[in-house]
C-alpha cells in the first residue's frame, strides 16, 4: 500500500519514478496480485494516469485491462475502473490543457490505432455487450461510453462485428428504456454512431420499436422546447430514415407522422426563442424533408405527402410560414419544407394556393412570398427558398401554371390596381435593376411554362406598357429587346446573370412551341443578334451567354415550321455555316454542359448556391439542355434533302396519326356506347329481378288466399253439420249452382206449406166466430137444446182451438228458424262470391306480370344481338388498325434507316393497350 501511496502523490524519500515505470509497476501488480483489493487499487491508479500518460497506459496496460474484464466479472467496481481506463485511452477528446501538454507525444490517430487493437479480437466486443446488460450504474455507463467511442473511431468494423453477434443490436435497444437519464441519453448517442451509414442496422433498430421510444422521449422532454436530448433523438431519427425506404415506409405505416404535428405548434408571441429551440425546430423540419425528399421513390413520397395533409401537418407548417416573429433561419427552412411537402402532389398544391397571409386585405401566400423573392433587401437564402417553393408549387401542376399565367393576360388584369398579382410581381422582377431579381423572376416564369404548350401560346398575348405615349409591346418582344438592343444591355443586361436568366426563359418558352418560334423570328433583329453573339470571341464569363445563344438559335431551327420564308430551316443553317461555322456552333453549344455551375444545378432540384454570383442554372433547365443538345446537333448537320425526306415522313406519319386518332375516337365512342348498353342490360336485369320477385310475392299471396278459401269451406261444412234436423240442409257448404237451386226450391216449398197452414188457420178462425156469434132470432127449442148441450160443445171446441194454436206456434217457430238459416246461407254465398272476385283479380295480375317478364326477356335478347353487332364492328376496326400499324412500322424503319429518331411508340403502345382492353371487354361480355 505504501507503493500505491507514492503513486497517488504521497511523499517518499529518494528520486521519483517516471510515468512509464510507474505504469509498468501497476501493470505488474494487476497481472500478479492475488488479492482483488490490490488489483482494484492498481486499476484505479491506471485510470488516474490514463489521461496524462495515454500512450504509455494504452501500450502497456490494454491487455491487462481486457484480462480484468474477462476474469473479474463479479466485482462491479474494478470492471467500472477498467472500462473507464479503456475509454480514456481510446477517446481523442482530451481536455485542452492535456492536449497541449501531450501534443508532441501523441499521434493524431492514436484512438483509431488503440480501437483497432481492441477490436482485433471480436470476443472483446461480445464481452463489452455483456457488460452493457448489467444494471449496475458503474458498469453500464462506462460500457456505453466505451462502445460509443469505439464506433466513433472504427465505425464500419465495429458495426460488422455487432451485426454477427447474436442479438447484438437488440441488446443495445434496452438502453433507451433505462430509467436513469444519463444512461438513456448516452444510449441515444451510442445508437447515433451505430446507425451511421448502415442500412441493415438501421432496419433492425427501427423494428426494435425505436421510433416509438424516441418519439416518447421527445414528447416527455417538451418537443421543440426540450433540451439537448431532443436534438440527439432527432439526429438519431434522421439516421434511421434518411435514404432508407424501408424505414420510411415503416414510419408512415406506424402512424408516426401524425405524432410530428405537435412539434410545430407555435404561439402568437414568437419573440425570444432560445438557441436550443431554434436548433430543435430546425432538425424537426429537416426530418419532415427527409420523408418527402425528391430523391425518394415517387410512390413513397406521395404517400407521406398525403399523410401530412390528412393529419394537419401541412396546415401547421403554413401557420408557421405566415406567423410573425419567427427567426429568419427557421422561416427559410419552413419554406423549404413546405416546398417539398407540396411538390408534385396536387391536393397539397391546391391547399397551398388557398392559403392567405394574415394581412388587410388578405393576400395569397404565393403573392407574399413572391414579394420577398423580388425584394433585393431580403436575405439571399430566403429568396432562394421562395424560388424553390414557387418551383415546387408549379411542378406537375398545370392548374397552378394556368392560374399564374392568367394573372398576366389582359382579360384578368385588375384595372384598378388595388391588388398586386403574381404575374405583375414576376414582370416587375424580370425588368428590375437587380440582377438577382431578374434571374429569379425569369426562372419562376419558365417554370410556369414547363411542359405546357398551350400556356406558351397564351403568354404570347401578354402586352407590356413600356413608357407613356409608346404603344405596348409583347412580353416576348420586350425580353428580346433587352437582349438585343445595345443601350438597354448596357443599362440592364450587362450582368451575365440577367442575360442568362432571360435566355433560359426564352429557350424554355420556344422549345416545343412552333408558334412562339415564329413570333421570335418575326423580329428581324433577333437572329443577327444571336449570330453576332455566337461568332464573337469573348471572355470566359461570356462563354456561358454564347452557349445559351447557340441553344436558342438551335431551338429556332429544330422547332421551325417554315412559315416565314426568310427564316426557314435551310436558310438558318446556311447562315450558321457562313457566319459562324458548324463546328464552332457545336463547340459554343457545348459550353453549357461543360460549365461548373451546370453540373452543380443538375444534382438536385433545390437551388443551393454559396453566393448570388454562382446563381446561373436551374435544375429543370439542365434537363432541357440534356434533351435538346443532341437533337440540335443532328438538325444543324442535316442536309436539305434529308430535311425534305424528314418532312415527307413526318407528313405521312401525321396522316397516319390522324387516321389512328380517328379510329381511336371511333373505338372510344363505341366503347362508350357499349358501356351504356351494358348499363341498360344491367338495369333491365335488375328490373326483371324486381318483377320476378313481385310475381313470386303475388303467387304466394294467391296461394294464401286459396288456403284461406279452403279453410272457410271446411269451417262452413262443420257448421252445417249441426243442423241435422233439416236433412239436405247439411249440404249447403258448397257453392255449386245445383245445390243453390235445391235450397231455393226447398225454401219455396216451406213457404207454400206456411201459406196453406195460414189459410187453414183463417178458416178455423172464421168458424169460431160463426159459432160464437150465431143469430138471436132462433126459437126456444133451439135455445133449450143449445143450453142443454152447450158446456160439452164448448169444451170440445176450446180443445180444438188450443190444438190449432199449438200447431200454429210450432209452425211459426219452424218458419223463423228457416228464415234465419236462409239469411246465414245468403251471407255465406256473398262471401263466396267475394273470394271468387279476388281470385279472378289475382289471376289477372299474374297474367300481366308474366306478359311483362316476356317483354323484358325479348328486350334483353335484342340488346345482346346489338352487343354482338358492335363487337363485330370493333373486330373490323381492329383489322384496319393492324393494317395501319404495319404501314407505320414500315415508315418507322425507313426513318431509322435515315437516322431519324422515332417518337410515336407511346401512341402505338396506347393502341395496343386499347386492343387488349377491347379483347378483355369482349371476353367479359361473352362470359
Amino acid at each position: 500500500m505504501n507503493f500505491l501511496r507514492g503513486v497517488m502523490g504521497g511523499q517518499s524519500a529518494g528520486p521519483q519514478p517516471s510515468g512509464a515505470e510507474t505504469i509498468q509497476k501497476l501493470c505488474d501488480r494487476v497481472a500478479s496480485s492475488t488479492l482483488l483489493d490490490d488489483r482494484r487499487d492498481a486499476v484505479r491508479a491506471l485510470k488516474a494516469l490514463s489521461k496524462k500518460y495515454r500512450l504509455e497506459v494504452g501500450i502497456q496496460a490494454m491487455d491487462h485491462l481486457i484480462h480484468v474484464l474477462q476474469t473479474d466479472r463479479s466485482d462491479a467496481e474494478i470492471i467500472g475502473y477498467a472500462l473507464d481506463t479503456l475509454y480514456n485511452i481510446i477517446c481523442n477528446d482530451l481536455e485542452e490543457e492535456e492536449q497541449e501538454e501531450n501534443l508532441q507525444k501523441q499521434p493524431e490517430d492514436l484512438g483509431s490505432q488503440f480501437t483497432e487493437i481492441f477490436i482485433k479480437q471480436q470476443e472483446n466486443i461480445t464481452l463489452l455487450l455483456t457488460y452493457l446488460e448489467e444494471f449496475d450504474f458503474q458498469v453500464r455507463w462506462p460500457g456505453v461510453k466505451l462502445l460509443t467511442v469505439l464506433l466513433k473511431e472504427q465505425g464500419p468494423q465495429v458495426q460488422q462485428i455487432i451485426l454477427v453477434i447474436p442479438m447484438g443490436v437488440s441488446r443495445l435497444m434496452d438502453l433507451l428504456a433505462d430509467s436513469r437519464e444519463v444512461i438513456r441519453n448516452d444510449g441515444v448517442l451510442l445508437l447515433q454512431q451505430l446507425t451511421k451509414s448502415n442500412a441493415a442496422i438501421q432496419k433492425i433498430v427501427a423494428f426494435e420499436n425505436a421510433f416509438e421510444r424516441l418519439l416518447d422521449i421527445i414528447t416527455d422532454e417538451g418537443n421543440s422546447d426540450g433540451g439537448i436530448v431532443v436534438e440527439d433523438c432527432l439526429l438519431l431519427l434522421q439516421n434511421l430514415l434518411k435514404n432508407n425506404n424501408s424505414n420510411q415506409n415503416f414510419f408512415k405505416e406506424g402512424s408516426y407522422i401524425q405524432r410530428m404535428k405537435p412539434w410545430f405548434e407555435v404561439g402568437d408571441d414568437n419573440a425570444g426563442w432560445s438557441a436550443q429551440k431554434v436548433t430543435n425546430l430546425h432538425l424537426m423540419l429537416q426530418l419532415v424533408r427527409v420523408l418527402v425528399s425528391p430523391t425518394n421513390p415517387p410512390g413513397a413520397t406521395s404517400s407521406c405527402q398525403k399523410a401530412m395533409f390528412q393529419c394537419g401537418l401541412l396546415q401547421q407548417l403554413c401557420t408557421i410560414l405566415m406567423a410573425t416573429g419567427v427567426p429568419a433561419d427557421i422561416l427559410t427552412e419552413t419554406i423549404n419544407t413546405v416546398s417539398e411537402v407540396i411538390r408534385g402532389y396536387q391536393i397539397n398544391q391546391d391547399y397551398f394556393a388557398s392559403v392567405n397571409a394574415p394581412s388587410n386585405p388578405p393576400r395569397p401566400a404565393i403573392v407574399v412570398l413572391l414579394m420577398s423573392m423580388v425584394n433585393e433587401r431580403q436575405p439571399f437564402v430566403l429568396r432562394c427558398a421562395v424560388l424553390y417553393c414557387f418551383q415546387c408549387f408549379l411542378y406537375k401542376n398545370q392548374k397552378g401554371q394556368g392560374e399564374i399565367v392568367s394573372t398576366l393576360l389582359p382579360s384578368t388584369i385588375d384595372a384598378t390596381g388595388n391588388s398586386v398579382s403574381a404575374g405583375q410581381l414576376l414582370c416587375g422582377g424580370l425588368f428590375s435593376t437587380d440582377a438577382l431579381s431578374n434571374w429569379c423572376a425569369a426562372v419562376a416564369l419558365a417554370h410556369a411554362l414547363q411542359e405546357n404548350a398551350s400556356l406558351k401560346e397564351q403568354l404570347l398575348r401578354v402586352q407590356l406598357a413600356t413608357s407613356i405615349g409608346n404603344p405596348p409591346v409583347s412580353l416576348l418582344q420586350q425580353c428580346t429587346n433587352i437582349l438585343s438592343q445595345g443601350d438597354k444591355i448596357d443599362r440592364r443586361g450587362s450582368k451575365v446573370q440577367t442575360r442568362v436568366g432571360l435566355l433560359m426563359l426564352l429557350c424554355t418558352w420556344l422549345s416545343n412551341c412552333p408558334i412562339a418560334v415564329t413570333h421570335f423570328l418575326h423580329n428581324p433583329a433577333n437572329v443577327p443578334f444571336l449570330t453576332g453573339q455566337i461568332a464573337e470571341n469573348l471572355g470566359e464569363e461570356e462563354q456561358l451567354v454564347q452557349g445559351l445563344c447557340a441553344l436558342l438559335l438551335g431551338i429556332s431551327i429544330y422547332y421551325n415550321d417554315n412559315s416565314l420564308e426568310n427564316y426557314r430551316k435551310e436558310k438558318l443553317k446556311q447562315l450558321i455555316e457562313k457566319r459562324i461555322g458548324k463546328e464552332n456552333f457545336i463547340e459554343k453549344l457545348g459550353f453549357i454542359s461543360k460549365h461548373e455551375f451546370y453540373s452543380r444545378a443538375a444534382q438536385k432540384p433545390q437551388p443551393s448556391f454559396s453566393s448570388p454570383d454562382h446563381m446561373m442554372f436551374d435544375h429543370e433547365f439542365t434537363k432541357l439542355v440534356k434533351e435538346l443538345e443532341g437533337v440540335i446537333t443532328k438538325a444543324v448537320y442535316k442536309s436539305s434533302e434529308e430535311d425534305k425526306k424528314e418532312e415527307e415522313v413526318k407528313k405521312t406519319l401525321e396522316q397516319h396519326d390522324s387516321i389512328v386518332t380517328h379510329y381511336k375516337n371511333v373505338i372510344r365512342v363505341q366503347d362508350q356506347e357499349l358501356e351504356e348498353l351494358k348499363k341498360q342490360v344491367e338495369s333491365l336485369k335488375a328490373q326483371n329481378e324486381q318483377l320476378q320477385t313481385a310475381v313470386t310475392q303475388q303467387v304466394s299471396q294467391i296461394q294464401q288466399h286459396k288456403d284461406q278459401y279452403n279453410l272457410l269451406k271446411v269451417q262452413l261444412g262443420k257448421d252445417n253439420q249441426h243442423h241435422s234436423a233439416h236433412g239436405d240442409v247439411s249440404q249447403m257448404n258448397g257453392v255449386q249452382p245445383e245445390e243453390i237451386s235445391k235450397l231455393r226450391e226447398e225454401i219455396e216449398e216451406w213457404k207454400r206449406k206456411l201459406e196453406l197452414l195460414q189459410e187453414e188457420l183463417r178458416e178455423k178462425d172464421a168458424l169460431i166466430k160463426t159459432l160464437e156469434f150465431s143469430p138471436a132470432a132462433e126459437g126456444t127449442e133451439q135455445s133449450s137444446q143449445t143450453n142443454t148441450c152447450g158446456p160439452k160443445a164448448d169444451n170440445d171446441l176450446n180443445k180444438e182451438i188450443e190444438t190449432l194454436r199449438t200447431q200454429l206456434q210450432s209452425q211459426s217457430t219452424e218458419i223463423a228458424k228457416l228464415q234465419s238459416e236462409k239469411q246465414e246461407l245468403l251471407q255465406k254465398l256473398n262471401e263466396t262470391a267475394t273470394l271468387s272476385e279476388e281470385k279472378t283479380s289475382l289471376k289477372q295480375q299474374l297474367d300481366s306480370s308474366n306478359s311483362t317478364v316476356a317483354i323484358l326477356q325479348h328486350d334483353i335478347s335484342k340488346l345482346q344481338q346489338e352487343v354482338a353487332e358492335f363487337k363485330k364492328e370493333q373486330d373490323d376496326l381492329l383489322l384496319l388498325l393492324a393494317d395501319q400499324d404495319q404501314k407505320i412500322i414500315a415508315l418507322e424503319n425507313k426513318l431509322k434507316e435515315l437516322g431519324e429518331p422515332v417518337e410515336d411508340e407511346d401512341d402505338i403502345e396506347s393502341v395496343d393497350q386499347g386492343e387488349e382492353d377491347e379483347e378483355d371487354d369482349g371476353e367479359e361480355e361473352e362470359a
